[in-house]
């Protein structure tokens, strides 16, 4: 089995114990270690003392450059904060301080659900009946210090993880000793979820409750010592509380069932019920599942398996870390840096040079100031800014941001190819995920001080004109109409005799807004050239890099390659239409109310059918006018 070039540091991080190991190669798991989190001061810390705790073979330390954290928590963003324990960190800082490559944070159920595919018959145990399809989806739920509920969705070749809190659903009574349950444990807690009684914490919760109903003194025991009295001694207290768990865990298994669909079977991790052996087997877990009312067959076809691998989530952290590493080796680093590849050819030497260091020590970049950047690409600092603004930067603090947002270890945004062997439902949705995936690339594109710039412009422009030629002709009229509906004067010129004309007769004050994908044709460059020469500022939406770009007063970046000698533009046509409701929203926004006297005066809405309230001002069926509601925007309200 080949063998990683260095090895991979895997962490699965509960809120008691913080478990680790060392991957050297797939699925070859080493020096694994299980510590306690309460005896670290914070993650950082447990890290530590895991890696000074490591032996090495042949002579030294080697070298961990990538790793995968599983953590019983939400992973949104940069920052973590776990729900059960009080450790939080930044990712970014955290594998700075760690000094590794890629630092992967996913939700640890997340992990545990993409295990799944990757378990051997062994590795886990059915429990009742019922039979799986394939492929279908799978629900996923395990108790330990906290209640952890995932889900899988097959999608092509490959699974989708949901990444989800459902251990935080309200709970609910089945019965009257689980209706004293919740009046006992309102007591003490304003909100009462499943994951409050499924789990250790909930154990214990529910041996003190049903020692309240039965009128019993006792000593509150914990979870282990519960689990340990009811299976070795048989103790009547201790064997009713498990009793209670499993049929509490049956019915939430039935509800994720039915919330998700999971024709492919229910799976139970966690750290409590893969240690009840077959007591589990014989619990009430299987009868309160398939206790589901008028879905009760529905239910009963599913089948339930509890996992018995011994490294599930590990396997888990692995495949995501796997399937980050291949994405960044296919198409490496961020997305500004596969616009730095795409401009190669249209830097100068000095700016070529920045380049070259950029993409060979993206992180170097990251952390150096201006003096250790330029020094280390031989050039002038000026020359940084110079590059830095040719993508479209307002300078190296703007670019760094850019380039940190993509070497943080967040999944890369992916294009999927239409094949002919697509169904109609597979091909919309390959077409409509590709043009979700450029959408995120804009927006990481998205530069704060430039459109902010152009709305500025926009906003206190004598006449706003657009132009576009060919397939985007579209997008001049589509903003022709918003920008009439704000009362603004403009117009949309998609004829190139026109465009030069209507340039001719521009003034000081007005804008011209280009669109064009590629901002090389000679027309629109034509345009430009007349409408700043009769002194109008010019916006342009376009690629990086280009010669429209480079002319433009204001340039809005987007950048998405569509060869239109061969393909019909489509997403870059979708970009450029969102990049006009960007501007419409930001001038819709900026712009000061008109008087409220003047709201007696309410616009005919878009609806043919609705009926316009007495004095209000009518127009063609479709057609909205321009009014003080106009500045009104979807995105507003």
């Amino acid at each position: 089995m080949p063998r990683f070039d260095s090895p991979r540091l895997l962490a699965d991080i509960g809120g008691t114990y913080a478990r680790f190991a060392l991957e050297t190669g797939p699925g070859e798991f080493t020096q694994m270690a299980s510590l306690r989190c309460a005896d670290h001061a914070d993650f950082h810390a447990a890290v530590q003392a895991y890696l000074q705790g490591l032996t090495w073979q042949d002579g030294g330390a080697q070298q961990i450059a990538h790793a995968a954290i599983a953590i019983a928590n939400p992973v949104e963003g940069d920052q973590v904060r776990m729900t059960n324990y009080h450790w939080q960190f930044s990712i970014d800082e955290m594998r700075q301080r760690l000094g590794l490559d890629t630092l992967v944070v996913v939700n640890d159920f997340t992990a545990l659900a993409m295990a799944l595919p990757r378990l051997a018959e062994a590795d886990v145990r059915q429990v009742g009946g019922g039979q799986a399809r394939r492929p279908s989806v799978i629900g996923l739920l395990g108790a330990g210090t906290g209640l952890g509920v995932s889900g899988l969705i097959p999608a092509g070749e490959g699974w989708i993880a949901l990444g989800t809190e459902g251990g935080h659903t309200n709970f609910g009574p089945r019965d009257e000793r689980e209706l004293d349950l919740l009046r006992y444990a309102w007591k003490s807690l304003d909100h009462v979820s499943y994951e409050r009684l499924v789990s250790g914490p909930g154990l214990e919760l529910i041996y003190r409750a049903l020692a309240d109903r039965h009128g019993m003194q006792v000593t509150p025991l914990l979870a282990p010592a519960i689990t340990q009295r009811a299976l070795d001694d048989g103790d009547p207290l201790c064997l009713e509380t498990l009793d209670v768990f499993c049929g509490l865990l049956g019915t939430t298994a039935a509800n994720l069932a039915v919330t998700l669909g999971s024709l492919g079977g229910i799976y139970i991790g966690g750290g409590i019920v893969p240690r009840l052996g077959e007591y589990f087997d014989r619990s009430p877990f299987r009868a309160r599942f398939e206790d589901k009312g008028r879905f009760s067959d529905y239910v009963s076809a599913i089948p339930t398996f509890v996992i018995t691998a011994e490294h599930a989530t590990f396997k888990g952290a692995s495949s995501i870390l796997e399937n980050q590493l291949r994405n960044l080796q296919a198409s490496p680093g961020s997305a500004i840096l596969g616009q730095i590849r795409r401009a190669r050819s249209e830097l100068s030497p000095a700016e070529l040079r920045v380049a070259d260091l950029v993409l060979a020590q993206p992180r170097s970049v990251l952390n150096d100031p201006i003096v250790e950047i330029a020094r280390a690409a031989g050039v002038s600092q000026p020359t940084v800014i110079r590059f830095c603004r040719s993508l479209g930067c307002e300078g190296l603090s703007d670019f760094k941001l850019r380039l940190a947002s993509g070497l943080t270890g967040t999944v890369p945004i992916t294009h999927t190819q239409v094949t002919t062997n697509d169904s109609m439902l597979e091909l919309g949705a390959k077409v409509l995920g590709n043009t979700a995936s450029a959408i995120l690339q804009v927006r990481s594109h998205l530069n704060r001080d430039t459109i902010a710039r152009a709305v500025e412009m926009l906003i206190a422009a004598g006449r706003v004109e657009f132009f576009a030629l060919g397939h985007y002709s579209v997008v001049a009229l589509d903003a022709q109409f918003k920008f009439l509906r704000f009362g603004m004067p403009c117009g949309a010129y998609t004829d190139p005799r026109l465009q030069l004309l209507a340039a001719d007769v521009l003034r000081a004050g007005d804008v011209a807004v280009v669109i064009s994908s590629g901002g090389r044709l000679p027309e629109l460059l034509q345009v430009v050239e007349k409408a700043q020469e009769r002194g109008a500022k010019v916006i342009a939406i376009t690629a990086s890099q280009s010669p429209l770009a480079k002319k433009a007063d204001a340039a809005l970046i987007v950048d998405h390659i569509e060869d239109v000698a061969t393909h019909l533009p489509m997403v870059s046509r979708i970009l450029a239409l969102l990049v006009i409701d960007i501007l419409a929203v930001g001038i819709a926004m900026r712009r000061n109310p008109e008087s409220v006297a003047a709201l007696s005066v309410v616009a005919a809405v878009d609806d043919e059918d609705a009926k316009p309230a007495r004095g209000a001002r009518t127009a063609a069926p479709g057609i909205s006018l321009a009014s003080p509601l106009s500045r009104l925007t979807s995105h507003s309200r």
